[in-house]
């Protein structure tokens, strides 16, 4: 349910930035209730992908004018290429939580996601990841039509690409600022990882070691009120949001999407050589003096000590000055 509600809010947040567009503008109120006549979801497919769907919309409170509309949307995905698993038109227009959101999400990696790591996809190895979100990937089932099947398999792996050059984008602007992100998850519940990115494409706005006497939920509100009102990248998510066991993968890959978009000059860059090691400017762990017994450690507490690692060190040298951690802690 808490997962639900979170991915049905940005989802919501995501639709109004581009059904605002539309003449007149239309607005979601509840996901559940305004998706089930067809005119959002409609409207939606129109502004996203350029073309008409609009003039064959049919207003009406029958319940078989409703599906029909869903259907003509349905067909339009499955035209363009959009693998759809398991919705049809009657459970959107009962309103079914889980599909409604299974299928906004495959709209938004569609045509905001794929679109937009489009260079980064060309440029990045995807076999440079060790692993990415599950969703896209845990699904393997194609149509059973040949022809089809091998056109889908090619839209899902290019899908799996895409989220995986995000994530490597990330990597590389967040870790020369000592901030390791390892998935689309847990990685971002600090804020740091948010801040990095803001500070990666204006390092003035950002201070990093000051963001470390901050708590997760003031820096969290400080990155996503930054990226809003100094870069003019929409809000979509709430430190609650990410303040959680396990933060939504798919809400937080569509908020961060949002930063390839309003800054697509820094796309390529740094890509030709996916393996290559960026200098890490700071590292922004605090180092303690361990007991005797641990002398062959170097015990490092995260931002809030919340997370302990220890690392090798010789204790006939000198502590060093900086460390980058680099695997998820045991």
């Amino acid at each position: 349910v808490e997962r639900e509600n979170v991915q049905k809010r940005t989802f919501t947040r995501w639709m109004n930035l581009h059904l605002g567009k539309c003449k007149p503008p239309l607005k979601v109120k509840d996901l559940f209730i305004d998706i089930r006549d067809g005119k959002i979801l409609m409207a939606l497919l129109e502004v996203l992908s350029g073309q008409k769907l609009m003039h064959e919309y049919k207003s009406s409170t029958h319940r078989i004018f409703r599906l029909n509309n869903i259907a003509k949307a349905l067909k339009f995905l499955e035209d363009s290429n959009v693998k759809l698993v398991s919705i049809d038109a009657a459970e959107i227009a009962d309103g079914n939580s889980s599909l409604v959101l299974g299928l906004i999400w495959n709209i938004i990696l569609f045509f905001q996601i794929k679109e937009l790591t489009g260079n980064l996809n060309r440029n990045s190895s995807s076999s440079s990841l060790s692993s990415g979100p599950s969703g896209p990937e845990s699904d393997t089932s194609y149509p059973s039509t040949p022809s089809v099947e091998r056109n889908m398999s090619i839209t899902v792996r290019d899908q799996r690409k895409a989220i995986r050059a995000l994530l490597v984008w990330v990597q590389r602007k967040t870790r020369k600022y000592g901030v390791a992100v390892q998935d689309f998850a847990s990685s971002w519940r600090s804020g740091l990882a948010f801040l990095a990115i803001i500070k990666a494409i204006d390092s003035t706005l950002v201070d990093m070691k000051h963001a470390l006497e901050k708590s997760s939920r003031e820096n969290l509100e400080d990155a996503f009120s930054i990226a809003q009102n100094k870069l003019s990248v929409p809000r979509l998510l709430e430190p609650e949001d990410l303040m959680v066991e396990s933060p939504d993968e798919q809400s937080i890959v569509t908020y961060v999407a949002q930063f390839l978009e309003h800054f697509p000059e820094l796309e390529g860059e740094d890509f030709t050589d996916p393996d290559k090691e960026l200098p890490i400017e700071s590292t922004y762990v605090h180092i303690k003096d361990t007991p005797s017994e641990k002398e062959g450690k170097i015990l490092i507490l995260s931002e809030s000590e919340e997370n302990m690692y220890t690392v090798n060190h010789e204790r006939s040298h000198p502590a060093p000055p900086k460390v980058h951690i680099h695997d998820i802690p045991e």
